[in-house]
């Protein structure tokens, strides 16, 4: 066994010889691994907490901590996870109520991404995608295959189906079919340039003229991009700022916001 010696690993704690517990980790008295799971550093494991084999827990990872309910008074409810998921920095895993259980689930083979917090009595399948910042609330259940993107707040108690994909950003109040595409609408325009920020920078008039200029054609007139680019051209670009929004926008694989 390779425990750190500024690690914090309670006497009771069951952790095998295969695993790797590495600097400043606590580990509470109640934990339970599987074979070769690795702490990295500064990892917090609590409560009743039974992980299967190969987990591995990233910096500031804390899992089986006591949930974010004013209900809770100190229950010994906890964590059970399977084996093989990835657990990034910062990600908060709560562990159950009695209220709903007394344990929260995760399958096997689950990438969990940085900042991610999954509520206490939740129910997260095996290779599930918790992209970035998603953001489940207590008694959430999330079925094999489902991914939830980047920034997403799930409503307590919604269910997300199975092979779903949830689109970064999106606001989840009610059940999410399984094998969909679900995605807030993005109305994302450009509205004028950065007339302000440019002549902080130092931007003489001349310059910000020839790139106002463009930006009209681009994004007030009646012309599409190709239309406006064509125009530019055919009026002469001077500007070499005008030239760098021109190639930019010709060298754009997913189009341009507008």
């Amino acid at each position: 066994m390779s425990i750190h010696p500024t690690a914090i690993v309670a006497s009771t704690a069951v952790i095998p010889e295969s695993c790797t517990v590495g600097p400043w980790c606590t580990v509470g008295p109640d934990v339970v691994l599987g074979e070769g799971c690795e702490l990295v550093s500064h990892v917090v494991l609590d409560g009743h907490l039974r992980a299967g084999d190969r987990n591995r827990f990233y910096s500031f990872a804390c899992v089986g901590v006591a949930p974010q309910d004013l209900k809770y008074r100190g229950e010994a409810t906890g964590v059970t996870m399977g084996g093989d998921n990835t657990i990034r920095e910062c990600v908060t895993i709560s562990r159950g109520t009695t209220g709903g259980g007394g344990t929260t689930l995760i399958g096997s083979h689950c990438l969990i991404m940085a900042y991610t917090h999954i509520g206490h009595d939740s129910v997260i399948g095996s290779h599930c995608i918790l992209a970035n910042g998603a953001t489940l609330a207590g008694h959430v259940t999330v079925e094999d295959y489902a991914t939830v993107g980047a920034l997403c707040p799930v409503h307590q108690f919604c269910r997300i189906g199975k092979h779903s994909y949830i689109g970064g950003g999106t606001t989840i109040t009610q059940d999410v079919l399984p094998f969909s595409l679900t995605s807030a609408k993005r109305e994302v325009h450009a509205y004028s340039m950065n007339r302000v920020g440019l002549e902080r920078q130092g931007f003489s008039r001349e310059r910000v003229r020839a790139i106002h200029h463009a930006y009209r054609l681009l994004l007030a007139g009646k012309l599409n991009i190709s239309q406006a680019i064509t125009r530019l051209r055919e009026e002469g670009i001077e500007s070499e700022d005008v030239q760098y929004l021109v190639d930019f926008i010709e060298k754009a694989e997913r189009g341009i916001i507008r």
